[in-house]
């Protein structure tokens, strides 16, 4: 296994919780699922835990597979195991993108039975909206799956994450509503009449550079890597964590000089990043905690050694805060961790 970096980001327990709701309600062992996919039963009592992008797609296939349901039990009709699989087959060899989305909503509706997806075009825009059979909204996780497989699915055809300009959710706001805009888009509603995303129509005209051969490493880890892979990339808080990624963590700039590396002004800089629900701090300990999960789970570094290189002066202040960003100590994390993957 290639060792994961912090780009590939974490996954809030949130969405650990959602993806159990139906493996629960089908009275099957969640906590041998989880034991199995490496991520600690205990971290689901801690609201602000976060896991590996790695641990997070493990559990997705387990699910999948032990449900025998890639949809995990959110339609009345089960999406069954190599659905996923079977969709990337008939869509490989359109030629364009929109004649591969058209195939795809159609194979969805074959499917499932509770809502489908529409293609709507309308000059530069276009919309992909979810029509749904069932007066009452359904759960955000749901709603989340459907647009993020057909989303992932759209952006590895073409080769490059599709910039969507908002997605709207009939329900209600979710607590973990930050992890959706990090996926979607900065520009993301609640409560509306629709679920829908928006995206730039030239997209559709793209062609399709994949075929049989490179779906084969796609279908690999896909559809769960669809979490981290096409995450909003172009924005500035992108810019910024690409940037300190590259720079130890006791070097990153101050926010007077990140500004000046960015051409920006101060106010300016503070404004856009308010825009996108992020400050310069909440950046930092958002990589260090992806950082230091990654180096947990996946090398033999000592706590100590993990704390150091993340610019921490003492281990104790390391522990203090990777305690507030998982709900364990990193001790405790990588014991729970060990020999589970």
């Amino acid at each position: 296994m290639s060792l994961p970096t912090a780009d590939k980001g974490t996954i809030s327990i949130a969405f650990v919780l959602e993806a159990l709701a139906g493996v629960r309600a089908r009275g099957l062992d969640a906590n041998a699922l989880l034991t199995r996919a490496g991520i600690s039963p205990e971290l689901l009592n801690a609201p602000q835990a976060r896991v590996s992008s790695a641990h997070y797609g493990q559990l997705w296939h387990l699910i999948a597979e032990g449900m025998d349901d890639e949809f995990f039990g959110m339609d009345a009709h089960p999406m069954k195991a190599g659905s996923f699989t079977l969709l990337c087959h008939s869509v490989i060899h359109c030629d364009t993108l929109e004649r591969a989305l058209r195939r795809a909503l159609r194979f969805f509706r074959l499917v499932l039975d509770d809502f489908e997806g529409v293609l709507e075009r309308d000059g530069a825009s276009a919309r992909v909206v979810l029509v749904e059979r069932h007066p009452e909204p359904r759960r955000a996780f749901a709603y989340g799956t459907f647009l993020i497989i057909l989303h992932g699915l759209a952006c590895w055809l073409v080769g490059r994450r599709i910039t969507l300009d908002h997605a709207r959710f009939r329900c209600a706001e979710p607590d973990f509503s930050a992890e959706w805009r990090v996926l979607f888009s900065p520009d993301l509603r609640f409560g509306e009449a629709e679920t829908a995303i928006r995206f730039p129509a030239e997209f559709l005209d793209m062609a399709n550079v994949q075929n049989a051969r490179t779906m084969k490493t796609f279908l690999r880890s896909a559809p769960a890597n669809f979490l981290v892979k096409y995450r909003n990339s172009d924005g500035l808080v992108a810019r910024i964590r690409r940037q300190l990624r590259h720079i130890p963590p006791d070097t990153w700039p101050d926010f007077e000089t990140l500004a000046q590396q960015l051409h920006s002004s101060v106010s300016t800089l503070r404004r856009h990043l308010i825009d996108e629900g992020q400050s310069y701090q909440s950046i930092k300990d958002d990589l260090r905690r992806d950082l230091a999960i990654s180096q947990l789970c996946h090398s033999d570094k000592s706590v100590l050694d993990i704390a150091h290189h993340l610019g921490f002066a003492e281990a104790s202040a390391f522990h203090r805060a990777f305690k507030k960003w998982t709900g364990a100590r990193p001790g405790e994390y990588r014991r729970n961790l060990a020999g589970q993957v």
